[in-house]
């Protein structure tokens, strides 16, 4: 039986072209924007010289704004953007969303007070849940990237895009909690307009501009990166994007006091290390207590975004850690998992049997002016669950937990300890708590942590078994 779903709206969206498209495009000259220096030539008419100088700089902008819009194009037909397709739902099987769990078979009946939506814990509920996530993708024309001519990520910058959407989910539960839904109306009332107010503050804090009030922007992460060698253009893996986004936390806190209560802790060689985390959050000693904002945690401790880089493998995943993933999506705490195909970034939100539910940002759009009065929200909501078979899930990937108070990260920490470990006991752990700080225990390799597998494919071409998408229908 199908769920009539509205398609995810496609506006401008291209339709399906065939491969001499794909062969223009590399012909053009100029790549992603990038733009001809210009030339000194002889003349005596100044004037004539400048308008002609004015043209070439015209002619190159038109060029490299068809080039952007002919590498959207392809990369939206590439990763199945153009086309409706379905993704299949069994109705005897609980599908999970971070935490959350909707059956087909449970049905409540909807409250007399609720204002907004219909919502029960069936697959109506799923629904709401899935897109009230945030969607962050590939975005073309925007402002050029810090040190190159890149206007657009479309190409290179999943990873990145995949980080932003994980640490949203983790901002959306530390400001508008877990239980928050999206619903595309104007707010009626009091509740819901703060709500979407906060809802259009954190989209704005990933506004794709150079501007410090979109601290988590793809320019300020970009930026980030240079300090290890990456430019823009460069593909980054889920553990390097782990530390980008620690960063990028801990120089919004000095700027913007809306994070002054909140720290990201990334996990070192699986480890994460409960003094590290003590030291990090617990502000009663360091600090006089201030009960004004609190509002989002405790005064005396920092809510904590915890990312634990692991390699579950070498080349493939071992298939032992399957169920351990799914396990840790059925956590409250869980924010994410990002990762994907091997050079394929993907947003792991939940999984039903042995799929695994994800956000796909392989989707290129026109950039969003985010600073205009109600600028439009629908493309950082995604209607269009896809579905991924967990055995082709890349060993390389970064798991993302929120625990908002002191109390909340020690019952964590007891409810992940079954999800850890391996049913074949001579496994070991996919991460593990130890007691002290890092910097006291001697360094020794344990394994490495190698993210670079996990890139956007260049050339490639996704067949459709690999593509599930855009309908809900139920088998």
């Amino acid at each position: 039986m199908a769920l009539n779903l509205p398609a995810q709206p496609l506006h401008n969206q291209p339709q399906p072209f065939h491969c001499g498209l794909r062969k223009l495009f590399l012909d053009l000259p100029y790549r992603n924007g990038n733009q001809p220096a210009q030339t000194k030539r002889e003349t005596g008419d100044s004037s004539a010289h400048s308008r002609e100088l004015d043209e070439e700089n015209e002619s190159a902008e038109g060029d490299g704004k068809m080039k952007t819009k002919l590498l959207s194009m392809w990369t939206n037909m590439k990763y199945g953007w153009t086309v409706k397709m379905k993704t299949n739902f069994s109705k005897d099987s609980p599908v999970w969303l971070l935490g959350r769990c909707y059956h087909r078979k449970m049905i409540v009946e909807p409250s007399s007070d609720t204002s907004v939506g219909l919502e029960g814990e069936g697959f109506e509920g799923f629904k709401a849940d899935f897109i009230s996530r945030v969607w962050l993708t590939y975005r073309r024309e925007f402002p050029i990237l810090n040190g190159s001519n890149f206007t657009t990520d479309c190409g290179w910058g999943c990873m990145l895009r995949s980080g932003q959407m994980l640490l949203a989910q983790g901002l959306v539960c530390h400001i508008l909690g877990r239980g928050w839904r999206w619903y595309d109306q104007k707010p009626t009332n009091a509740r819901l307009y703060h709500e979407d107010v906060c809802h259009r503050k954190i989209i704005k804090w990933f506004g794709d501009n150079p501007s410090w009030n979109s601290p988590f922007s793809i320019h300020m992460l970009v930026t980030l990166g240079t300090a290890t060698g990456k430019k823009a253009g460069d593909w980054y893996g889920p553990g390097s994007v782990s530390h980008l986004l620690r960063q990028a936390v801990e120089l919004a806190t000095k700027d913007d006091k809306e994070f002054e209560h909140l720290c990201v802790y990334v996990a070192q060689d699986c480890a994460v290390y409960i003094q590290d985390i003590v030291d990090l959050c617990d502000i009663s000693q360091s600090q006089p207590q201030d009960t004004t904002n609190s509002l989002y945690s405790s005064p005396s401790w920092k809510a904590l975004i915890l990312l634990v880089p692991v390699r579950l493998g070498a080349e493939k995943m071992n298939s032992v850690y399957g169920s351990c993933l799914t396990a840790l999506l059925t956590l409250e705490n869980c924010i994410g998992i990002i990762g994907g195909r091997p050079k394929h970034s993907l947003y792991f939100v939940g999984f039903q049997d042995d799929k695994l539910i994800h956000l796909d940002p392989h989707y290129c759009q026109e950039v969003v002016n985010v600073w205009e009065p109600n600028f439009p929200l629908w493309s950082f909501h995604c209607r269009s669950p896809r579905k991924m078979n967990l055995s082709r899930l890349d060993p390389s990937c970064c798991i993302g937990f929120y625990c908002r108070t002191r109390d909340d990260f020690y019952k964590f920490m007891q409810s992940v300890q079954q999800c850890l470990v391996p049913s074949h006991e001579a496994e070991y752990p996919m991460f593990v708590f130890c007691e002290g700080r890092s910097r006291d225990v001697m360094t020794f390799n344990r394994f490495s942590i190698s993210d670079d597998s996990v890139r956007c494919s260049d050339m490639k071409v996704e067949s459709d078994d690999d593509l599930e998408c855009e309908e809900f229908e139920l088998l």
